[in-house]
């Protein structure tokens, strides 16, 4: 266990859900550590701020929150979570003495799913972390199944809205760079007229499952934008980084090798792509962003196809 406000964790495997503990007292985190440490990554804040800006960076399955601490208490900390669209989902398990009936209507009024009194019995604290941790990946489960494609199976347009949305804020404030590649399969209508309509379908499968392979890390997102349009969105990349992704995902899509006899501009199936990246701020928006993306995928289409622009 660590003791300077970074993970506490005995490297458990990736699958294990992740909790955040917050509290300004050391054997307070200790206790629960060792209460949870063996079915769950657990890590740990010692302030609000610093609570607040963990679950920001990489939101975990749930948090235990202490009441009374120093700077921001547990109550603004988690109003502040619920106001957040990259947290608002994370479940908050109040840990606390404070036990008033008014205390407790107020934490479920600023968004707490349960509490824990202290001094906490860990039977209690396992049973009740066990049920908000299957809620979530419950809930999780069912998200899923709202927000992707039922064609493709990658994420649909409303997913990416909403994840652009989250990424932009989040970048904004942290200060790094978001990028967007807008992917269109060359000359569609004509693979669809020549193969069929099944056989399109498949092609969409086949090409977003290519794409999706090339993804390397969790934040980035492909979805189905609509039609044979595809999108990806790169969070913390910069135009260097995006173009080369955009290149590679074209490679993925020219390597199936799917043949395309109508196509003008390969024998195969091919897809162009436009990029563009920002560095969000308050004077922009992520509307600008996609339309600037579509224009560099306008400029790919007019200038031959199966190329990126950026």
């Amino acid at each position: 266990m660590t003791t300077q406000g970074k993970a506490v964790s005995e490297l458990p495997p990736a699958e294990h859900p992740r909790i955040l503990v917050v509290d300004d007292q050391p054997t307070n985190i200790q206790t629960l550590y060792q209460i949870l440490k063996g079915d769950y990554d657990v890590s740990m804040a010692t302030d609000g701020s610093q609570a607040i800006s963990l679950c920001q960076r990489r939101p975990p399955d749930l948090v235990l929150l202490d009441v009374v601490m120093p700077g921001i208490d547990g109550f603004e900390v988690c109003r502040r979570l619920k106001a957040d669209p990259a947290t608002r989902d994370v479940p908050v398990i109040f840990v606390t003495a404070r036990d008033s009936t008014e205390d407790e209507t107020l934490g479920l009024e600023v968004g707490a799913v349960d509490f824990i009194g202290k001094p906490v019995n860990p039977p209690v604290v396992r049973a009740r972390v066990r049920t908000q941790i299957e809620l979530k990946r419950q809930t999780d489960i069912l998200r899923s199944l709202a927000f992707n494609d039922g064609l493709t199976g990658v994420a649909n347009r409303r997913w990416f809205d909403e994840r652009l949305q989250v990424e932009w804020l989040r970048c904004r404030r942290n200060k790094l760079p978001l990028s967007l590649i807008l992917l269109d399969l060359d000359h569609f209508k004509a693979y669809n007229d020549h193969y069929g309509h099944q056989a399109g379908d498949d092609c969409l499968r086949a090409a977003a499952a290519a794409m999706k392979s090339r993804l390397g890390r969790p934040a980035d997102l492909l979805a189905r934008y609509g039609g044979e349009e595809f999108v990806c969105l790169l969070p913390e990349t910069p135009p260097d980084g995006a173009r080369a992704k955009a290149d590679d995902l074209g490679r993925a899509v020219f390597e199936l090798g799917l043949p395309h006899v109508d196509s003008p501009t390969a024998s195969v199936v091919s897809i162009s792509r436009g990029v563009a990246s920002a560095m969000p701020a308050v004077e922009s928006s992520p509307a600008e962003l996609l339309q600037r993306a579509d224009e560099k995928l306008y400029v790919a289409k007019r200038s031959g196809r199966n190329r990126t622009e950026s």
